[in-house]
């Protein structure tokens, strides 16, 4: 008799993963403006969230806090980065976590609780879907930005009814129905929180958002967004009115039992905030705008009107082949696979940047209208 090791069965696991073609393991490449080097290659590179692409500025390095912020890590350059950014979202007062992820898990598992409603699109991030899972309320998925489907699904019972919704979705890069969602949500008193990661500091009157973007920035309840894709720093953040903030710091897991970040973190955030913004802003609008309209001509179907432009290719191993054509030929785009999105839905997910000046781009539609020739 063969006896097994215990843990032979993740082998198993892994050869399912092979099998569809979603396996996945980490490349190490050094990151420098508007490429990437990979194993001595270099590449345009356009997986970056750095939207804005704001000059560096030099980081002076301090003792690190190695400590929560309940205890001895809250610094005081905390303070002011956490006023500024209450300011900039019209709130009275904003909470930094160490990452956007564990914002959401902090902030929707700590406001959300047995006996409430919560309403999610389909299309929301990972970390809004497992924060959901994390409360004790019940959770109804509607179809994306399906407002019908929305209303019809908030009459069902709730003592708080909650929807949640990102700005700008991740994966599509359109953007959410804000104005027919902060309607719904206010003719049955709901509350509205939106995640803004990938269009804060980005879209909206200098920078303020996607409910900025469309007139709505009153009407949002609460917002949950990054400090590392538009602002190009590190962190995530919750901006509300200040009893929301106050429960956050009492009741929310992954700020209470987490290390701070480190004060030279919040003072290069502090410093990308009051940079030149709309110089950048304006960049990233004409980068998007060029390369958009460029890769239609060559016979794209885009439907994007952000910075994401997903190339939808279908199936996992054909969007495989195509990202391996590009990175042959100088372009980084990863190939974007299930469970990030649906089945068979696999794309190429660009994200523009500021950083990318006009020769990058014009090499970037030479090599993807060879792709387009290649196949089809």
């Amino acid at each position: 008799m063969v006896s097994r090791h215990k843990l032979d069965f993740i082998d198993l696991e892994l050869g399912k993963i092979k099998q569809y073609n979603l396996y996945r393991k980490l490349r190490y490449g050094k990151v420098e403006n508007s490429h990437i080097t990979i194993n001595g290659k270099k590449l345009l590179n356009l997986c970056s969230n750095d939207y804005l692409g704001i000059p560096t500025t030099k980081i002076e390095f301090k003792q690190l806090q190695s400590s929560s912020r309940l205890i001895s890590g809250n610094d005081e350059s905390y303070k002011k980065l956490e006023d500024l950014l209450a300011k900039h979202k019209s709130k009275q007062n904003s909470l930094i976590y160490p990452t956007g992820y564990m914002a959401n898990l902090g902030t929707i598992s700590s406001i959300a609780k047995k006996g409430d409603l919560i309403l999610s699109d389909e299309l929301n991030h990972a970390s809004i879907i497992e924060s959901c899972k994390l409360s004790d309320a019940k959770v109804l998925i509607y179809r994306h930005n399906d407002m019908q489907e929305l209303q019809k699904k908030l009459k069902q019972k709730g003592k708080n009814k909650i929807i949640i919704t990102e700005g700008i979705f991740s994966m599509d890069g359109d953007f959410s129905y804000l104005k027919q969602i902060t309607e719904i949500s206010e003719k049955a008193n709901a509350i509205t929180i939106v995640d803004d990661a990938h269009g804060d500091f980005v879209v909206g009157k200098d920078g303020k958002g996607t409910p900025n973007y469309f007139n709505v920035a009153k009407k949002i309840d609460l917002y949950i967004s990054s400090l590392s894709k538009g602002l190009g720093s590190f962190g995530g953040y919750v901006a509300s009115q200040n009893n929301v903030i106050n429960l956050c710091i009492n009741k929310s897991k992954s700020f209470i039992y987490t290390s701070a970040l480190p004060s030279f973190l919040i003072e290069y955030s502090l410093k990308r905030i009051e940079s030149n913004r709309d110089k950048q802003k304006k960049k990233l609008e004409k980068n998007t705008k060029q390369l958009s309209q460029g890769l239609k001509q060559i016979g794209y179907e885009i439907n994007s009107k952000t910075h994401i432009i997903p190339i939808i290719i279908g199936s996992e191993k054909s969007a495989m082949t195509f990202g391996k054509f590009l990175f042959n030929n100088g372009v980084f785009v990863q190939p974007i696979r299930f469970p990030t999105v649906p089945k068979n839905q696999a794309r190429l997910r660009i994200s523009v940047t500021a950083w990318l000046s006009n020769e990058d781009i014009e090499k970037t539609l030479e090599i993807f209208e060879k792709a387009y020739t290649k196949f089809g």
